[in-house]
C-alpha cells in the first residue's frame, strides 16, 4: 500500500529528469557507504592492530570479514530484490548500514569486531546488488549510463572520505570514530529511499499496472507512456525465464551470464582492493615512514579514483562501455607492470616511495574509467527483467567472492613473494582481462533494456541456425 501511495502522480513535486537526478542520487548513497566501511579500515586498520596485537593473519580476516558478509548478502539480494522489490530490500539495507556501523565502533575485541564487520558486509552486499539495479530501471536509455556509474562514483567518494576521516582521527588513533561515523550517511540514505518510488520495471514484472504508469508519469514527463509500458510487457511475455536459479543456465541468459561473472572476477584479482584496503601499508613498504604521511598519500590515490570515475560517466554515453574499458584495463597492466619493477629494482626510500604513488595514481585512474563503472553499469544492463535482479546478484556473488580472496591473499602473497611478483602477477591477471573484454563485451551504449534483451535473444537465435551447418 506504501508503493502505491508513493507513486501516485498526484503526490509529485517533482517531475521529469529532476525527480530521476534526485531518485539516483539518494540511492547511490547505498554506494558512498559501500564505499566508505570498505575504504575505512585501510587507516583504522594501523590502529586496531596496535591496540588488539594482530597477527599478519588476523589482519587478513579483519578485513576479510566484511567481504564475507557482502558475498552473503550479494547471493541473496538479488533474489530478494526480484520477490519484495528493490526498494524494499534497500530501506533493509539502509538499517544494517546503520547498525552494523555502530557496532563495529563499539567492538571490545577482535572477534566481535570481526562479527560486526561480517553483518556489516551484509549491507554492502546487498547495495552492490540492487542500486546499480535500481538506477538502471528507472533511468532513460539516453543518461542509462551516467547514471548508473553514480553508484561507482559514490562508492570512490565514500573511499576519500573514509580516507580523510582516517587521516582526521589517525593523530589521537581514533578507529572507532573512523568506523562509528558511517552511521549518518546510513541514516540519510534510508530517510531518502521511503520517499522514493519502486522502479516501474519491477512493478510491471509484478502485474502492478496502474502503479507503475503512475511512477513512469512521474519519472519521464510525459502524458502518455504507454508505449514504453507496451514495450516492456512484449520484452516480459518473450522470456521464458520464471526467476528460478536454473534459469541462469539457459542457453539465451548463458553467455550474458558469462560476461557478468567474468567481469566480477576480473575487477577483483587485478588487485583494485589490495590498493583500497592496503594503500598505507604499501605505501610504508614503499619508504613513507609515518602512518599519518601513507593515510595522507592514499587519500590522494582516492581523489584520483573521483575525478576520473566523474571523467568515466561524462564518456561512457559518448564513447561508449568497450572503448572505455579496453582503453583502462591497458593502462593498468602498463602502470602495475611499472609498480611491480620497481619494487624489485629499488629498496625502500623517498624514490621509491614517490613512484609507488604516481604508480598507483596511473593504476586507479585507469581502473575508474574501466572495470570500476562498467563491470556495475554493464551487469545493470544485461540481464533479461524477470531474473535481472539474479543474475545480477551472482555476478556480485561473485564479485566479492573474489574480493575476499585476493584480500585473504595479499599480505601473504607479499610475504612469500615479495610486492614485485605479486604486483606483475596482478599485472598478467589484467592482460587476460582485457582480452576477456576485447572478444566478449558487447556494446550497450543507447539501447534500451528491452533492445538489449532482445540482443541476446537474436544472437540465440543466429546460433542455432548456424548450428546444423557446423
Amino acid at each position: 500500500m506504501a508503493d502505491k501511495q508513493i507513486a501516485t502522480p498526484s503526490k509529485a513535486h517533482l517531475r521529469g529528469s529532476r525527480f530521476v537526478y534526485i531518485a539516483a542520487l539518494f540511492a547511490s548513497l547505498g554506494g558512498l557507504l559501500f564505499g566508505y566501511d570498505t575504504g575505512v579500515i585501510s587507516g583504522a586498520l594501523i590502529f586496531i592492530k596496535r591496540e588488539f596485537g594482530l597477527t599478519t593473519t588476523a589482519e587478513e580476516i579483519v578485513v576479510s570479514g566484511v567481504l564475507l558478509g557482502a558475498t552473503m548478502g550479494a547471493i541473496v539480494g538479488g533474489k530478494a530484490a526480484d520477490l519484495f522489490g528493490r526498494r524494499r530490500v534497500l530501506l533493509v539495507t539502509a538499517a544494517i548500514f546503520g547498525i552494523g556501523a555502530l557496532a563495529s565502533a563499539a567492538a571490545p575485541s577482535p572477534p566481535m569486531l570481526i562479527v560486526s564487520r561480517v553483518f556489516l558486509g551484509l549491507a554492502i552486499g546487498l547495495a552492490s546488488t540492487n542500486v546499480p539495479v535500481y538506477l538502471s530501471e528507472v533511468a532513460p536509455p539516453h543518461a542509462r549510463g551516467w547514471i548508473v556509474s553514480l553508484f561507482q562514483l559514490a562508492v570512490t567518494v565514500g573511499i576519500v572520505v573514509a580516507y580523510l576521516t582516517d587521516y582526521a582521527f589517525a593523530g589521537v588513533e581514533g578507529w572507532r570514530w573512523m568506523l562509528g561515523l558511517a552511521v549518518a550517511p546510513a541514516i540519510v540514505f534510508g530517510t531518502g529511499m521511503f520517499f522514493l518510488p519502486e522502479t516501474p520495471r519491477w512493478l510491471i514484472r509484478g502485474g502492478q499496472h496502474e502503479v507503475a504508469h503512475g511512477v513512469l508519469v512521474r519519472i519521464r514527463q510525459l502524458t502518455d507512456v504507454n508505449v514504453e509500458i507496451e514495450e516492456i510487457k512484449a520484452s516480459l511475455a518473450q522470456q521464458p525465464e520464471s526467476g528460478r536459479w536454473t534459469d541462469l543456465l539457459h542457453r539465451q541468459v548463458r553467455p550474458a551470464l558469462v560476461v557478468g561473472i567474468g567481469l566480477a572476477i576480473f575487477q577483483q584479482i587485478t588487485g583494485i582492493n589490495t590498493v583500497i584496503y592496503y594503500a598505507p601499508k604499501i605505501l610504508q613498504a614503499a619508504g613513507f615512514n609515518s602512518a599519518s604521511g601513507a593515510i595522507l598519500a592514499t587519500a590522494g590515490v582516492g581523489i584520483v579514483n573521483v575525478g576520473m570515475t566523474i571523467i568515466a560517466m561524462f564518456l561512457v554515453d559518448r564513447a561508449g562501455r568497450r572503448p572505455l574499458l579496453l582503453a583502462g584495463i591497458t593502462g593498468m597492466i602498463v602502470t602495475l607492470g611499472v609498480l611491480g619493477l620497481s619494487f624489485r629494482i629499488s629498496n625502500p626510500s623517498e624514490q621509491l616511495a614517490w613512484i609507488a604513488v604516481i604508480c598507483l595514481m596511473g593504476y586507479v585512474a585507469s581502473f575508474a574509467i574501466s572495470l570500476g563503472p562498467i563491470f556495475w553499469l554493464l551487469i545493470a544492463e544485461i540481464y533479461p527483467l524477470r531474473i535481472r535482479g539474479l543474475a545480477e546478484g551472482t555476478a556480485a556473488t561473485f564479485n566479492w567472492g573474489s574480493n575476499l580472496i585476493v584480500s585473504l591473499t595479499f599480505l601473504t602473497l607479499v610475504e612469500k613473494l615479495g610486492a614485485s611478483s605479486t604486483f606483475l602477477l596482478y599485472a598478467s591477471f589484467s592482460v587476460t582481462s582485457w582480452l576477456f573484454a576485447y572478444y566478449l563485451v558487447p556494446e550497450t551504449k543507447g539501447r534500451t533494456l528491452e533492445e538489449i534483451e532482445a540482443s541476446w535473444r537474436a544472437r540465440h537465435r543466429v546460433r542455432q541456425t548456424a548450428s546444423p551447418i557446423s
